[in-house]
């Protein structure tokens, strides 16, 4: 995070989290031996290859399997570590006095304690390197089964902690325009204009509230690290018309309990707030019908590093299992060695042990749902391209899309004339000098993860069409004058899957209360209260939506809709398709890629944007027509 507080006037910037610390923390992150930490040790499943098996034929029609989800218990019975092999590795910790606990499904365990009883147990180490590594140690008949320790931090030789930088960021920042909505209007109007409506109107989700659905009898998990006020919830719902329902909005810490939590909250806005806050006025407002879990993974003294609070906090909301869909637009970092920040499992370790997680969800029927971020192909500044952490195949990642607007940017006229992928360079005012940074959404290919099933043989998967729009200096892009387009191919997981309207320029409204930091002229920091009404983009509001989306549709199915991808990609190569493909190669692309005419999918906007109402009746009618 650029600075442990923000500036009210900040917000018409793009707001990244970008170092290592929690949301709301302040000053430098402290390791000290008395902090309680948390670390996260994972397990090997009984036979990945059985269980990834099952994960797919869970949605396919002509297996026994289909829809034959499995309780968390049936989960560890069929795929998870023995409980007498978990309860040794508990009992053996526990001799250091850390507090151990399983996470439903027998995959992994949560450990809880002082820095050095962590170390000790782990008879952990500093060993030096570019990046330095704390490797660690456990007696040979635990380790066995063991895919990776995530959360460990060893001090150097001479007693000190290794100082690291990484790149925590919302997975989707929270871009704003400046303008702030006209609250002189409510209700249904309001809603049209900056709320669910304009989303559900756009993309056929009205017809399924037509029929009553709502999103009742199915929970929606976000998973976040910023907490929000519930009463910043109750002001937006009334304004857009959303009867207040917050008997359904349950909060869950995962790290820090939620009198710390709070009490951070209090001291300053911050941009955990921010997207925490859009993140449940966005899926409420589309799924009133729906309850909400919100997951809070929030280390306000940044004792347990990113990665782990991240991996944390999903693994308890998919142990949980109280979600049929679970929304993300957070992330520790990016796929980029030099920003990694756990010390104990390398990048493709966590890559791993998070596929098992997320497969662990699959199998037990919940749909999650990541935003792709905001900054085209580049979630992090830099020549290569970079997305957030992580790119698994068994979540939907969700991409940006531009609505058809016209509007005086920049004492020019700007217009876009039909939906088109987010990649704005269009509304900037060139510079030849200043570096800047444009908003696009995320698109590209996978560092970490190959090709899954469902992308493999795909129209326009592995195969890109590009423009060299932007020329990277600095820590920010040069407008090229002359761009030239290139042709290539991939061999990775390709993102996003889908894409929905994420543009500042035809955004959504949010709002939010607490206090401000202001520096008077002695340069003394004081804070005063404030209430902001802004209209905010970025994939952090479409990854809730289309969460929500499923929701609604889920209301009107008997089972969970469970794995999206295997299935939305058979329904986009059929004639009555529920996808709107944006194929086209000019004016549409994600500040890199672009659409590839003629094709299904491209690296701009995926298969395009979703027909909820015909989306909806695919799903329905699957079990019969295969």
């Amino acid at each position: 995070m650029r600075g442990k507080q923000i500036l009210i006037g900040a917000l018409s910037a793009l707001l990244v989290l970008t170092t290592s610390g929690t949301a709301g923390a302040k000053g430098k992150a402290k390791k000290s031996d008395n902090h309680v930490m948390t670390a996260s040790v994972v397990f090997k499943p009984t036979s990945e290859t059985n269980l990834t098996n099952d994960v797919y034929d869970t949605v396919n029609p002509s297996s026994s399997s289909y829809h034959q989800y499995l309780t968390p218990s049936q989960f560890a019975e069929k795929f998870g570590q023995s409980t007498a092999y978990v309860n040794s590795v508990k009992t053996y910790l526990n001799k250091y006095h850390l507090t151990t606990s399983t996470f439903a499904g027998n995959l992994a365990i949560k450990v809880k304690g002082h820095r050095s009883d962590l170390n000790k147990a782990f008879k952990a180490r500093y060993v030096k390197g570019k990046p330095s590594r704390t490797t660690y140690h456990l007696p040979g008949k635990l380790s066995k089964n063991v895919v990776a320790v995530i959360g460990l931090y060893a001090k150097k030789a001479d007693g000190k902690v290794a100082s690291k930088k990484s790149a925590k960021i919302s997975n989707a920042a929270v871009p704003t325009s400046g303008e702030k909505p006209q609250t002189d209007i409510s209700g249904n109007q309001f809603s049209k204009q900056y709320g669910a409506a304009k989303f559900a109107d756009h993309y056929q989700l009205s017809s399924l509230y037509d029929k009553g659905l709502t999103g009742q009898n199915q929970r929606i998990g976000i998973v976040s690290y910023g907490d929000f006020r519930k009463s910043d919830l109750q002001t937006y719902w009334r304004q857009a018309g959303v009867a207040d329902h917050l008997n359904q909005i349950h909060k869950i810490y995962t790290i820090d309990n939620a009198k710390t939590v709070t009490k951070d909250m209090n001291h300053s806005l911050s941009e955990a707030q921010i997207e925490a806050t859009l993140d449940v006025q966005s899926a409420s407002a589309i799924a009133p019908g729906a309850d909400i879990d919100f997951y809070i993974g929030s280390s306000v003294n940044q004792a347990t590093n990113d990665s782990a609070v991240y991996f944390t906090t999903f693994a308890q909301a998919i142990s949980d299992n109280q979600d049929q869909q679970i929304s993300t637009s957070f992330a520790p970092t990016v796929e980029l060695p030099g920003q990694w920040d756990d010390h104990s499992s390398t990048l493709r370790q966590y890559n791993h042990a998070f596929n098992l997680l997320l497969e662990q969800a699959a199998a037990q029927g919940i749909t999650v749902f990541r935003a792709s971020g905001d900054n085209g192909p580049w979630d992090m500044p830099g020549k290569v391209e970079n997305h957030s952490v992580t790119t698994s195949p068994y979540q939907v990642i969700v991409g940006g899309t531009t609505l058809p607007y016209q509007k005086i940017i920049n004492h020019r006229v700007v217009s876009v004339k039909q939906e088109r992928a987010w990649g704005d360079t269009y509304s900037a005012v060139p510079s030849k000098n200043q570096p800047a940074n444009f908003p696009g959404g995320g698109g590209g290919f996978s560092a970490l993860n190959p090709t899954p099933r469902y992308q493999q043989g795909f129209s326009g998967i592995n195969t890109f069409r590009a423009i060299e729009l932007l020329k990277y200096k600095k820590g920010g892009y040069l407008i090229n004058k002359h761009p030239r387009v290139i042709y290539g191919t991939g061999h990775s997981r390709n993102l996003p899957d889908v894409s929905s309207n994420a543009d500042i320029q035809t955004g959504y409204a949010t709002y939010l209360s607490g206090p401000k930091v202001i520096s008077n002229s002695k340069k003394k920091i004081k804070t005063a209260q404030t209430k902001i009404w802004m209209i905010g983009g970025g994939t952090s509001y479409a990854a809730p939506q289309v969460a929500a989306a499923n929701a609604v549709m889920g209301s009107g199915l008997q089972t969970r809709i469970g794995f999206w991808n295997p299935q939305i990609y058979k329904f986009a190569a059929q004639q009555d398709t529920p996808f709107n493909v944006l194929d086209d190669a000019d004016q549409n692309n994600n500040l890199y890629y672009t659409g590839q005419p003629g094709k299904l999918y491209n690296q701009a906007t995926g298969l395009g944007t979703i027909n909820y109402e015909k989306l909806y009746g695919h799903f329905q009618d699957e079990k019969t027509t295969d």
